[in-house]
C-alpha cells in the first residue's frame, strides 16, 4: 500500500520502512533464500536485447525491464526488494516504487501511479492533466538519472508501458503473477516456494533456534506443509510466537489434517491464525477488507469494530505479531494483498449486509471528524486576514481521542492518510448507498487539503475529489452541487491553460444552476463564460457574457457585482480597440466603487482609466486621472499601484515634452518599491 503520497524516491536504506506493497511480513533482514532467483536478475541486466516496446521502434535504448512473476504470496516483492538493494550503489539517484493493484484487487488508474511518480520526484502535476500528458512528463523528468523504478503488482503491460523510462541509464523491476505479454525482451523470473533449508530458516527468524533445534525434522516438515509458500510461512511463525508452548511437530499435523476444503498451504495456514483468535478477534479481522486502500490505523479497526481506539490498536498489534496485518509508518497497518481475498471471503459469508454497510458508515464518520478536527488545528496563528481562531475552541464536542496536539501533528496526519482518505471517497461515491456522507467527506478532505496546503498546492487531489463531487450531484439530480462541481473543475482547467475544456464545463454549470433556480452560480458561470472567451481573444462573445451577467447582477442589485463586471467588460472593449466602450465602462466602475467606499477598486478603475484615455491619444486627460488615482492608492496604501501609476504619470509627462518632472515620479516609483524593476511591471501601455 501507499505511503504518504503512495510513492516515494527512497535511498536503499529505506526500502526497509516501506509499507506499498510488501509480500511479507518482518524487516527486509529476514529475506532468506534466493539466491539462483537473484543471480539470473543481475545476469539479466547486463543482457543484450531488443530495443522496443509493444511492436514500436524506439528511438533510442530504453530502459532495461526485469519481472519478478509469482502468485500472491510467493515472496514476489520481498525479492525485488532484495534485488533492488543489491544493485542499488549502481543507481544513484534512488529508487521509485508504486504498486498499481490494491490489495482488493482493483487496478490502480494509470494516470493515478504516474501522478504519484512524479511527486515522489519532486515534479509539478497539473490538476486533470491526461494520461499522455502525464506520461510524457514522467520520462522527461527522468531524463539524464540514474534511478531504479521498483512497479509492484501489476496486472497487465499497458499499464507499465505508460511508467517505462526512454532513457536506458534507468532500471524497472515489476512484480506480476504472471508473463506480462506485450512486453518483448522480458523473461520472467518465475517464483516456486523456498527450498526447505531456506523455509525452515524463516521459521528459526520468527520462533528461534531452540525449538527448531528440538525438532529439526518437525520444522522441516512443516516448512513443506506450508509449501515453502513465505507468506503461509510467515503466519505459522507468527502463531508459533504466540503460543510458545506449542511444538512445531504439532502445528505440522495439524496443517496436514485440515479439512480437504481448504485448499492451498496459505488457505490453511491462515485458517489456523484465524480460528485462534478470540471471538472479538475474528470479527474485527473480517471487516479490515472494508479499510480504503488496505490501511488500517486505530481509529479506522475501532470505527469499523465498534470498539474503543486503545482495544483496537492492541489488537492491531496482535495482528501484526501473527503476520495478518503488516506495520508501516505512523501508526498504519497494511493488509496483505495476499490475504484479503481469504478475509474477505469470511467478511461475504459471516457478516450480515446491513452489518458491513454500518461498520462502513462508522468509518466514514469517524473519518469525517478527523477531518474536522485536522483542519481546525491548521486554522491556528496569524493569516492574511489577521489573526485566526484558536483551533482548540473549534474542536468542542469532539472526543479527545479525535484531537491532534498541534497543526504539526494533523498535516503529518493528513499526508500520511492521504491515499487512504483519497479511496475513501472513492469507495463512498461507488457505493451508492452513502451519497449523504460521500458528500460530507469529501466536502471536510477538500477544506483540510484547502487549509493545510493551500488550493494551489493541493489542485490535483482537488480536481479529483470534484469530481467525485459531481458524481454524485448527477446521480442524485442535485443540480446546485452539481453546478458548484462545474464551476471548481472549470476554474482548475483554466488555472492550467485547458481553456476550452474550461468552457465546456462552465457552460454546463450554467444549465445546473438555471436548473438548481440558483442566482450566485448562474451569475458565476456566465462571468467566467465571459472570462474564457477573452481567453480565447473573442471579444464579441466575451462583451457579451459580461453582459448578460451584467444584466442579472443590476436585476438583484448586487453592487459589489456590478462594479466588477464594468471592469471586465471595460477590459474586453480595450483589447478590442473600442476605447469609448472602454471608458464609460471603467468610469461606470469607479463609481461603484466609489458608492462602495472601497478605495483600492476606485484606484484600480481610475489607473485603467488613464491607461486608456493615452491609448486613445489623451494625454492631458490621462495626466489628471492618473494623479487622482495616485492620490487614491496612496489613501488604499497600496505601494505597489502607488509606484505603477508614478511611472505612468512619467512615461506620460515624456511624451508631453516635460522630462524633468518624468525624472522626478520615477524617483517617486523608486522609492517607493526600490530599485526591483520586478515591481513596477505595470507601465503605461501595459496590460
Amino acid at each position: 500500500m501507499c505511503p504518504p503520497r503512495s510513492t516515494q524516491v527512497v535511498a536503499l536504506r529505506e526500502l526497509r520502512s516501506q509499507p506499498e506493497g510488501r509480500e511479507r511480513s518482518g524487516s527486509v533482514t529476514d529475506f532468506v533464500g534466493r539466491r539462483r532467483e537473484l543471480k539470473e536478475l543481475r545476469e539479466d541486466i547486463a543482457r543484450t536485447g531488443l530495443d522496443t516496446l509493444s511492436g514500436r521502434k524506439a528511438k533510442a535504448p530504453r530502459a532495461r525491464v526485469l519481472l519478478v512473476a509469482g502468485r500472491p504470496g510467493s515472496g514476489r516483492t520481498a525479492l525485488a526488494e532484495a534485488f533492488v538493494r543489491e544493485v542499488a550503489a549502481d543507481y544513484p539517484d534512488g529508487v521509485l516504487k508504486v504498486r498499481l493493484t490494491t490489495p482488493g484487487g482493483e487496478t490502480v488508474a494509470t494516470e493515478r501511479a504516474i501522478r504519484t511518480l512524479l511527486e515522489g520526484l519532486g515534479e509539478a502535476t497539473p490538476p486533470g492533466a491526461a494520461e499522455d500528458e502525464l506520461s510524457s512528463a514522467l520520462r522527461a523528468a527522468l531524463t539524464g538519472r540514474r534511478t531504479i523504478l521498483l512497479v509492484d503488482d501489476a496486472a497487465d503491460p499497458y499499464q507499465v508501458d505508460a511508467l517505462l523510462p526512454d532513457t536506458p541509464e534507468c532500471l524497472v523491476v515489476i512484480t506480476a503473477e504472471g508473463p506480462l505479454t506485450g512486453i518483448p525482451d522480458v523473461r520472467p523470473c518465475t517464483l516456486g516456494g523456498l527450498d526447505t533449508p531456506s523455509g525452515v530458516q524463516m521459521l528459526a527468524q520468527r520462533i528461534g533456534d531452540t525449538r527448531i533445534t528440538v525438532d529439526p525434522c518437525a520444522a522441516e516438515s512443516l516448512a513443506e506443509e506450508c509449501g515453502g509458500q513465505p507468506a503461509a510461512l510467515a503466519l505459522v511463525g507468527g502463531w508459533l510466537t504466540a503460543h510458545p508452548k506449542a511444538a512445531v511437530a504439532d502445528v505440522a499435523k495439524q496443517l496436514h489434517e485440515m479439512p480437504p476444503g481448504t485448499s492451498g498451504p496459505l488457505a490453511r495456514a491462515f485458517r489456523l491464525v484465524y480460528e485462534s483468535l478470540p471471538q472479538p478477534a475474528q470479527r474485527t479481522l473480517r471487516l479490515l477488507p472494508l479499510a480504503p486502500a488496505g490501511i488500517v490505523d486505530s481509529h479506522t479497526a475501532s470505527a469499523l469494530a465498534g470498539c474503543s481506539v486503545a482495544a483496537a490498536q492492541s489488537t492491531l498489534e496482535d495482528f501484526a505479531g501473527m503476520g495478518l496485518v503488516r506495520h508501516a509508518s505512523d501508526g498504519l497497518f497494511l493488509l496483505p494483498g495476499c490475504l484479503t481475498p481469504l478475509i474477505q471471503a469470511l467478511l461475504e459469508t459471516k457478516e450480515r449486509t446491513a452489518e458491513v454497510q454500518l461498520a462502513r458508515a462508522r468509518m466514514l464518520e469517524r473519518t469525517v471528524r478527523l477531518l474536522h478536527s485536522c483542519r481546525v488545528m491548521a486554522e491556528t496563528g496569524e493569516g492574511a486576514e489577521g489573526p485566526r481562531l484558536h483551533g482548540p475552541e473549534k474542536l468542542e464536542g469532539l472526543p479527545r481521542a479525535l484531537r491532534f496536539p498541534d497543526r504539526r501533528a494533523a498535516a503529518t496526519w493528513l499526508d500520511t492518510r492521504l491515499p487512504a482518505l483519497s479511496a475513501a471517497a472513492s469507495l463512498a461515491v461507488a457505493d451508492g448507498g452513502l451519497d449523504t456522507l460521500a458528500r460530507r467527506l469529501i466536502a471536510a478532505l477538500v477544506r483540510a487539503l484547502a487549509e493545510h496546503r493551500g488550493t494551489a498546492a493541493a489542485a490535483p487531489e482537488l480536481y479529483g475529489l470534484h469530481r467525485l463531487v459531481l458524481d454524485v450531484a448527477e446521480r442524485r439530480s442535485l443540480h446546485r452541487e452539481q453546478a458548484a462541481a462545474l464551476l471548481n473543475l472549470a476554474d482548475l482547467d483554466a488555472e492550467t491553460g485547458r481553456t476550452q475544456e474550461a468552457l465546456e464545463r462552465y457552460r454546463a454549470a450554467l444549465d445546473a444552476g438555471r436548473a438548481a433556480n440558483d442566482p450566485y452560480a448562474t451569475g458565476r458561470a456566465m462571468e467566467s463564460v465571459g472570462g474564457a472567451y477573452q481567453e480565447l481573444a473573442d471579444w464579441h462573445r466575451a462583451a457579451d457574457w459580461f453582459g448578460r451577467a451584467l444584466a442579472q447582477a443590476l436585476a438583484r442589485g448586487e453592487r459589489a457585482d456590478e462594479a466588477r463586471l464594468y471592469g471586465r467588460l471595460g477590459n474586453v472593449h480595450t483589447y478590442a480597440g473600442r476605447y469609448g466602450d472602454a471608458l464609460r465602462s471603467w468610469r461606470t466602475a469607479a463609481a461603484g466603487y466609489r458608492k462602495l467606499a472601497d478605495v483600492p477598486g476606485q484606484a484600480k478603475a481610475l489607473s485603467e482609466m488613464a491607461r486608456i484615455q493615452e491609448y486613445a491619444g489623451r494625454p492631458e486627460e490621462s495626466l489628471h486621472t492618473c494623479r487622482e488615482a495616485v492620490e487614491l492608492a496612496r489613501r488604499a496604501k497600496d505601494l505597489r499601484l502607488q509606484a505603477a501609476l508614478q511611472v505612468r504619470l512619467a512615461d506620460t509627462l515624456d511624451r508631453l515634452g516635460d522630462p524633468a518632472a518624468a525624472r522626478l515620479h520615477r524617483s517617486a516609483a523608486d522609492r517607493l518599491l526600490g530599485d526591483d524593476p520586478a515591481a513596477c511591471e505595470i507601465r503605461s501601455g501595459s496590460d
